[in-house]
């Protein structure tokens, strides 16, 4: 696999005025970005999240060349963001939730055709491309619609294609179901986990709806402060801040002393005793049902997976130590 993003030591700081006094203002500097390394393989689907102000928006400023860092070395597909910006725009596409790159007054198939125009793109590829956009998002029905007329909804899936026809290397995505409904949110996700499963794109996605990292993305990064606190998987993120999946046990009668289990501590006792609620440990689920099923009567057992949420929260409440 090539690598299409490596970024060693990327910093960026901001000098601005802020209030000290009823009349007087000072200078204060402000680490956005601090000291970020990161490498990204040709088609991983990267999760890249944190809390607001984490400077997840400033790192993808950087990496599209729309910021200069302050300090540390950046490549993209193997150039320079800022000085190669031009060359650059030919290999990634990029979708913000607040920029539109389709023309609002035209239909959706206008803003498509000059787009082709923009990348110069060879009709045949394009049209490839748009064939597969309209069968896998659906946009034949509002194709030939102005762009100022569409849901949001349509607007977002338009805006994904546009981003896609000129075939970039690595689609960055800045929030891409904000503010969605349901369908909307179902046809955008099954369009990147198709667009991820081919293997040719890299997507890097910034979002506060965990669903979509949990349904798209094999690896989260996850930065703090403006420095990453965990890259890996989402199974890595649960293990190390404790989250653990959960056996729910049904039980016809209470019993009147609920089993220690080994590997698996008890967390609660529901419903009047009939329900058990264990935590598996180093215990797996069929450990779990056998010393059940030995002591109780078991109506139906059910397994809670952890919730990404609330482990997110748990990371983002623990100091951060140096290594």
């Amino acid at each position: 696999m090539s690598l299409v993003i490596e970024a060693q030591g990327l910093r960026k700081e901001f000098t601005v005025r802020v209030k000290a006094g009823r009349l007087r203002r000072e200078r204060r500097r402000v680490i956005a970005v601090d000291g970020i390394d990161l490498r990204v393989e040709r088609g991983e689907l990267l999760g890249y999240i944190g809390p607001n102000g984490a400077g997840k928006s400033t790192t993808l400023k950087m990496l599209t060349g729309v910021l200069t860092p302050s300090a540390g070395q950046v490549r993209v597909c193997g150039l320079r963001p800022v000085p190669q910006r031009t060359r650059l725009a030919l290999g990634i596409g990029v979708v913000f939730g607040q920029r539109s790159q389709l023309w609002w007054d035209l239909p959706l198939r206008d803003s498509f055709d000059l787009l082709r125009h923009v990348y110069r793109v060879p009709a045949a590829e394009h049209a490839a491309r748009l064939r597969r956009c309209r069968g896998l998002l659906d946009l034949d029905g509002f194709l030939d619609i102005p762009v100022r007329q569409l849901s949001l909804g349509q607007r977002m899936r338009g805006e994904l294609t546009a981003a896609l026809l000129h075939g970039p290397r690595v689609l960055f995505l800045d929030e891409p179901t904000i503010g969605l409904d349901v369908v909307s949110k179902q046809a955008v996700r099954g369009f990147l986990a198709e667009l991820g499963r081919a293997g040719d794109t890299t997507l890097v996605l910034t979002t506060h709806d965990l669903a979509d990292i949990e349904r798209l993305c094999r690896r989260l990064v996850v930065i703090d402060h403006g420095r990453v606190v965990h890259d890996g998987t989402i199974a890595e993120l649960h293990r190390r801040y404790g989250s653990r999946r959960l056996v729910v046990a049904e039980l016809d009668a209470a019993l009147v002393t609920p089993p220690a289990l080994p590997g698996a501590p008890l967390e609660r006792v529901e419903a009047d005793g009939r329900r058990l609620v264990y935590a598996l440990d180093s215990a797996g689920v069929a450990e779990v049902v056998a010393g059940l099923a030995g002591l109780a009567t078991l109506r139906d057992i059910s397994i809670l997976e952890p919730d990404i949420e609330d482990v997110v929260a748990r990371l983002y409440r623990t100091p951060i130590h140096s290594d």
